[in-house]
C-alpha cells in the first residue's frame, strides 16, 4: 500500500512528528512524506492511507496546509483511510486564562483536519492527535517522538 505523511512545519517540530510517524510506517508500507507547500493535488492517486498535520496557528492548521486541502477534488480520497495530528501547546502550559478558554472553545488544528480530509471521501481510522511543544517554537516535550511512533502503530492496528 502507497501512504502519503502530508505535513507542514514552521519551526521544524511537526516535520519531526511526522519523520517519527514515517519512519514506523515505512517498516510495512511505501511511504513518501510531503510538505504542503511542494504537494499537489495529482499526488494523491493510488493511494491507501493519508496522514496529515500541521502546527497549531491561531487555532487551526497552518495556510500552506489550509490551501492545499481544499484543491483536493471532492471524493479524492474515497477509499482511502486517513489520519490527522497537530502539534501544540498543551492547555496547562498557556499562561494567559483568556487564551486557554480560547483554544477550549476552538480547538487545535487536527479535527478540521481530518474532516476536511473525511469531507473528501477518506475514512477516518483513529482519531486526531496532538503532540505537545514547550512553548510557540518548541521544542517538542520529551517523549513526543516515541508518541508519535506509538500513535502510528495505532494507525497500522487500525488497517
Amino acid at each position: 500500500m502507497n501512504v502519503i505523511i502530508l505535513y507542514d512545519s514552521v519551526f521544524g517540530n511537526t516535520e519531526k512528528i511526522a519523520e517519527a510517524i514515517a519512519a514506523e510506517i515505512s517498516e510495512d508500507y511505501h511511504v513518501k512524506l510531503l510538505k504542503a507547500n511542494d504537494a499537489s493535488a495529482e499526488q494523491f492517486t493510488d493511494i491507501g492511507l493519508v496522514i496529515a498535520g500541521s502546527p497549531t496557528r491561531g487555532f487551526r492548521a497552518t495556510p500552506a496546509m489550509n490551501k492545499l486541502l481544499p484543491k483536493l477534488p471532492k471524493q479524492a480520497l474515497c477509499g482511502v483511510k486517513v489520519a490527522a495530528f497537530d502539534t501544540r501547546i498543551s492547555c496547562e502550559d498557556i499562561g494567559s486564562a483568556i487564551l486557554r478558554r480560547l483554544v477550549k472553545f476552538f480547538g487545535y488544528a487536527a479535527d478540521p483536519i481530518l474532516k476536511r480530509l473525511a469531507k473528501k471521501g477518506g475514512e477516518p481510522i483513529v482519531s486526531p492527535e496532538g503532540f505537545f511543544v514547550t512553548g510557540t517554537e518548541g521544542p517538542l516535550k520529551e517523549n513526543e517522538i516515541e508518541r508519535a511512533k506509538d500513535w502510528a502503530r495505532n494507525i497500522l492496528a487500525a488497517l
